[in-house]
């Protein structure tokens, strides 16, 4: 049986076994949302061996088809029966949450031999290189600035009809159950192929002439509402196979090694890392249980540093005299206060009887 590696370089890669709706303007923050999305799928749903082709009984691809595979390390990007007339170019957005988007985009292919007037064709591909799966790719396809063909490159990328995959069983490439085979109709077969762990594994090939970064543009909430429905549904279609597949299918045989095998080599980083986590947590707490809730000895009273200087009834003493004399000054301003009052009141009555003698001696000179 042919090795993962060579039947990629037939142009055979694991995907997603359910077809993702197409989407002609697939937007950045949609891109990122379905890769979320399906690092979740990929948990409980096992891939199977596809080409990157158009759809059956189609003459030619359909405009924004989605792909969702899962990138062999140290294997290039299987063929897709396109030619590309430019180079791909790299860049990485920020997606936030620690994460990071990496996109690269090829434009002007079409495909050798078709009815293509020029070449209009352009791939983007999105994978999460922090903040998730860097294996799980999105590859969408859609329409760009047609530029005529070259002849010289007019030339077929694979070969039709395409053979049918050398493997016909699925695999999960993600969870518990990681490299494990699912084969159909109950049929038994090896056990389960190990998969590097992402930390042992590079990163996607880079392209020549990497292109700066482009920020991420707007994108409506109807689409992104419609884009969250349908992964929703092929997750609800995966789960209803997935429980119907272990109701028919007796559990995948493990053939367990006689040497000694590392554990780190089928377990991913993060799943380790957790349980090591874990695990120190448990001994820490009890650790520290006792010294949390068990008996404490009571800090001793210390006496306050100002007792050797001041004493209690000499300040006691202090206050009562301050006190004094603040009552004292108190009824000395209410005497003072009372006796400019009363003067106030007698000029006043002086002045009018004064005033009013006047009045009548003016009167009586009058008469």
């Amino acid at each position: 049986m042919a090795s993962i590696q060579q039947m990629q370089q037939d142009g055979l890669c694991l995907q997603y076994p359910e077809n993702l709706p197409p989407n002609a303007s697939l937007s950045q923050e949609m891109a990122l949302n379905m890769l979320v999305r399906a690092t979740q799928l990929a948990q409980h749903t096992p891939f199977v061996w596809r080409y990157i082709d158009k759809p059956a009984g189609e003459s030619e691809p359909a405009d924004g088809q989605l792909f969702l595979i899962f990138a062999m390390p140290n294997v290039p990007f299987p063929a897709d029966g396109i030619r590309y007339q430019d180079q791909e170019q790299r860049y990485v957005l920020p997606a936030g949450s620690g994460r990071e988007l990496e996109v690269l985009e090829v434009r002007h292919g079409f495909i050798p031999g078709s009815p293509d007037p020029a070449a209009f064709r352009v791939r983007r591909r999105y994978r999460l290189s922090k903040g998730g799966h860097p294996q799980l790719v999105l590859v969408h396809y859609s329409r760009g600035q047609p530029i005529p063909i070259i002849p010289a490159m007019n030339t077929p990328v694979r070969s039709y009809p395409l053979r049918p995959p050398h493997d016909d069983s699925a695999m999960f490439v993600m969870g518990p159950k990681m490299g494990q085979k699912v084969y159909p109709n109950g049929a038994g077969g090896a056990g389960p192929i190990p998969i590097p762990p992402p930390d042992r594994q590079t990163s996607m090939p880079p392209p020549m002439n990497f292109g700066g970064a482009v920020g991420v543009g707007a994108t409506s909430q109807a689409l992104l509402a419609a884009q969250n429905q349908s992964m929703e549904a092929l997750e609800r279609r995966s789960r209803e196979r997935s429980g119907s597949m272990s109701t028919r299918q007796p559990q995948t045989r493990v053939i367990e090694e006689e040497e000694e095998a590392d554990d780190s080599d089928l377990v991913s980083t993060r799943s380790l890392a957790l349980a090591r986590y874990r695990r120190n947590h448990e001994f820490m707490n009890e650790v520290f249980m006792y010294a949390a809730f068990g008996k404490q000895n009571p800090v001793p009273e210390r006496p306050s540093p100002y007792s050797s200087i001041f004493k209690q009834p000499a300040l006691d003493e202090k206050v009562a005299k301050l006190t004094a004399e603040v009552e004292e000054l108190q009824a000395a301003s209410a005497k003072r206060r009372a006796a400019r009052e009363s003067a106030e009141v007698t000029e006043i009555a002086d002045v009018s009887m004064e005033s009013l003698g006047t009045s009548i001696h003016m009167d009586i000179l009058a008469t």
